[in-house]
């Protein structure tokens, strides 16, 4: 029986970080640099791109006063909300995600900067 709660404890443990990020908000905060050009995380303050407050939880392309182009509509169709996988999956690559997407931006590529990212998009105060 122990055996077998300390496998089920390791996988858990392992498909965790896709379930709840534990990133460092001060270094998503450094990271947030590159989204700031565009972006926010000010309640009601669009920029080029939307405001990214509280866009963990938040149904996809839903912000108002923000006009979002029609591939990102087509996957907010589809895609429903933004959770921290589909978050993590954007950021790396958002034009493979979402293909026509007006969005410049690359991505990032490591793993760890997105983690720290999208913990500091949860509570940008948890930085100060």
């Amino acid at each position: 029986m122990f055996i077998r709660s300390a496998a089920l404890a390791i996988l858990v443990g392992l498909t965790a970080p896709q379930l709840a990020l534990a990133g460092d908000p001060a270094k998503g905060a450094v990271a947030f640099k590159k989204c700031r050009a565009c972006h926010t995380v000010d309640e009601g303050v669009n920029r080029v791109g939307p405001s990214l407050h509280a866009i963990v939880g938040r149904p996809i392309a839903t912000v108002d006063k923000f006009r979002y182009s029609k591939p990102m509509k087509d996957y907010a169709a589809t895609a429903g909300t933004w959770d921290e996988e589909k978050l993590a999956h954007y950021l790396a690559a958002p034009r493979d995600v979402v293909p026509g997407t007006t969005m410049a931006f690359a991505g990032i590529k490591s793993p760890a900067e997105i983690e720290d990212l999208i913990t500091y998009l949860k509570d940008p105060k948890a930085a100060e």
